[in-house]
């Protein structure tokens, strides 16, 4: 695990007081390969790529880059709040951790699922059930599940974890330091909004954030609702040591808007 903390202290400078990463889609528009993106990214002080397997590892650190957000298996409809779903989505995960855990990725992410007809409670009790069942393994390879928060009102219909409120439940719950949040600025703006309050108050249930301008999940400027810089700075303020990565769609320049994306949450 030596290996897996000198990455993340490589990465850390470059954007002040955050360590920023992206998603392949701010690229979206560019004929670019992935050692393009990674080229243009390390060039641009970003830390790490979100979002990717162990096919893209060794192009990543080639870059100097970590793959902050590894897939875990489970899915924004076939997620961990059905058992139906738990002994599949166990296998990959269980794969997904050991493979993160090697290269030094510090996080997986997890997939609450869709409602279909159940109760948000009785979806909670199963995804608290599925993950104390791997928190052991993730405990032991230091490595952080991350259930991602994602609005069902625009983009996801029906998904569960559209609150903090319910995610913040789940890890108190299964109470492991490798079980939080991957909190998505933009989609939790769509559904409670008061994201700088939000974050102070759970920080330590929150392993992970990302960013996209509203409305439209585009750039963020002066037409859009969140003030990014000020919401970083108050990420900053907490302490908070992960990773904030850019997971917008740009309208315009994907280079140039990627450079003022980072310039805006440098605090």
């Amino acid at each position: 695990m030596a290996g897996a903390s000198s990455l993340l202290r490589a990465a850390s400078g470059g954007t002040g007081r955050l360590k920023q990463g992206i998603c392949r889609g701010v690229f979206r528009g560019m004929k670019i390969d992935l050692d393009g993106m990674c080229r243009e990214a390390a060039r641009l002080g970003v830390a790490g790529m979100d979002l990717v397997g162990p096919d893209t590892f060794a192009t990543l650190k080639k870059h100097g880059l970590v793959p902050t957000m590894v897939p875990g298996g489970s899915g924004i409809k076939q997620g961990i709040n059905n058992p139906q779903y738990h002994a599949d989505i166990d296998r990959k995960m269980r794969d997904a951790i050991r493979a993160a855990a090697a290269a030094g990725a510090p996080n997986v992410i997890v997939l609450a699922g869709d409602r279909a007809g159940m109760s948000d409670a009785e979806g909670a009790d199963h995804a608290v059930a599925f993950l104390n069942g791997i928190k052991a393994l993730a405990e032991e390879q230091q490595v952080t599940l991350c259930i991602e928060l994602l609005n069902s009102k625009v983009n996801h219909p029906g998904y569960m974890a559209d609150h903090t409120a319910w995610g913040v439940d789940v890890c108190k719950r299964v109470n492991s330091p490798r079980v939080k949040l991957l909190y998505d600025i933009y989609h939790m703006q769509i559904m409670e909004g008061d994201v700088i309050r939000t974050l102070r108050d759970n920080i330590q249930y929150i392993a992970h954030f990302h960013t996209a301008g509203n409305p439209g999940r585009h750039e963020f400027d002066d037409t859009q609702e969140l003030n990014y810089p000020a919401i970083c700075r108050a990420i900053a303020d907490t302490g908070f040591e992960g990773f904030l990565s850019h997971e917008y769609t740009p309208t315009r320049d994907p280079l140039g808007t990627l450079e003022k994306m980072i310039r805006l949450c440098t605090v």
